[in-house]
């Protein structure tokens, strides 16, 4: 199986919402590798590495977000594989 990796830019109210840990919690239900933290600008920034039908299907899921989020944008963006294992919140 291949790695592929995503770097995604979810804009709107996703913040003080729960986002990081839903996305955490969405990444390992889909077996991918990665990060997602929070950004000085308001936004969320998340590298998914797996294969290519999890990426997709978490590029969808984030387009949502959990109940309290409000989703502005997603930017998906081709990005190199840094070499995580698991999937993890940073600060």
């Amino acid at each position: 199986m291949e790695r592929r990796a995503f770097r995604l830019r979810i804009t709107g109210q996703v913040q003080g919402v729960g986002y990081r840990w839903w996305a955490e919690r969405q990444a390992r239900s889909l077996a991918l590798d990665g990060w997602v933290r929070n950004c000085p600008d308001g936004s969320v920034e998340l590298l998914a590495i797996g294969d290519e039908v999890a990426l997709e299907r978490m590029v969808e899921a984030c387009r949502g977000g959990p109940p309290a989020a409000s989703v502005a944008d997603v930017q998906a963006l081709a990005a190199d594989d840094d070499g995580s294992i698991g999937f993890a919140a940073r600060s």
